[in-house]
């Protein structure tokens, strides 16, 4: 079993039908994801389960209540043919340190912005994280994120599928490995087409997805 890093905060697993993904988790698993809220002027909004220790999966998709937006919606949702784990985050309680020192390990993460989303019984969680357009490509190399004093989404009571296993492939994995090191994640990466993979432990047994 490979280690699962210690820092993890969520995994993202994006979609151009947000419901009709929610429905097949739901029907793999036995565990119907929680509505997580709305981005805002993105034109997306997720769901969420929990993976334990503080982790959580989102499912994020276009939101059909939400005018298309000014520019692309986050993580390519709108260029995907199905849903696909297109990257990850690491949480840090200190996100300016956190890139000040991937920086100084070789490493540049992005500069870090500000975000914010609505839970649907009206509480407003803000977050500060790394800006992904300047991120490895492959999005096997996670982002950073600081939740600030905001609640973070586990503490909501989310649905639980613990997580049991993570990790990444990519076709030249030695390229990838020195920039998971300067985050200290701990991801295993082997040789293979690009993913990250997962498997949860559910009602209905273990399930993975590619």
């Amino acid at each position: 079993m490979d280690t699962i890093p210690a820092h993890l905060d969520h995994l993202v697993l994006a979609t151009p039908d947000l419901a009709a993904t929610v429905a097949d988790f739901t029907r793999r698993t036995g565990v119907a994801p929680a509505a997580g809220g709305t981005h805002a002027g993105l034109g997306t909004r997720n769901h969420l389960v929990g993976l334990g220790g503080g982790a959580y999966l989102e499912i994020i998709g276009p939101d059909p209540e939400q005018s298309a937006p000014s520019g692309p919606r986050p993580f390519a949702v709108d260029a995907l043919t199905g849903p696909r784990t297109v990257t990850w985050a690491l949480r840090t309680t200190d996100l300016d340190a956190a890139v000040t020192t991937a920086r100084a390990r070789g490493y540049d993460p992005g500069p870090a912005h500000a975000m914010s989303r609505r839970t649907p019984d009206g509480t407003l969680l803000a977050w500060r994280l790394t800006d992904g357009v300047t991120a490895h490509p492959s999005g096997l190399v996670p982002f950073l994120i600081d939740w600030g004093t905001s609640r973070h989404p586990t503490a909501g009571g989310l649905p639980v599928t613990p997580l049991l296993h993570l990790s990444a492939t990519a076709p030249a994995p030695d390229e990838i490995r020195p920039l998971l090191a300067a985050l200290d994640t701990g991801l295993t990466i082997t040789e293979g087409d690009v993913g990250l993979h997962f498997t949860i432990d559910t009602p209905r047994g273990p399930v993975t997805f590619d």
